[in-house]
This record gives C-alpha cells, structure tokens and sequence, in this order.
C-alpha cells in the first residue's frame, strides 16, 4: 500500500490536527504491531493515513 497522497490533496479539514492524528495513530501501530501492520511491510504512516481518510478510525481533540 503507497501513501494516499490523492486523498490528501482532497482533504479539506484542517491539516494540523490530521497530522497529529497520522501522528499518533502511527505510534499505536508501531507499538502493537498487528497482522494489518506486516501485511503493509511495517509502513505505519500510510496505514494510519488510509485508516483515516477511510474512516476506519475517527479523532478528536480535548
């Protein structure tokens, strides 16, 4: 799996807190390690990308 880089030319929120989002979700990723993670070869930062933009997982912020 690439880096979604098309969706982010789309993405219309706001980009600090989808980059913090990335961020941390990609920290969770590397830590547990799932199936999920070796099947995309370790890449933990597009994973957490595509997991967002899919709406496979949802942030927010307090």
């Amino acid at each position: 799996m690439s880096m979604p880089l098309e969706d982010l030319f789309e993405y219309s929120g706001n980009a600090y807190e989808f980059t913090v989002a990335v961020n941390r979700r990609s920290y969770q990723l590397a830590v547990l390690k799932t199936p999920e993670v070796e099947k995309n070869n370790g890449k933990v930062v597009s994973l957490a990308m595509r997991q967002l933009f899919t709406k496979q997982i949802e942030y927010r912020f307090e």
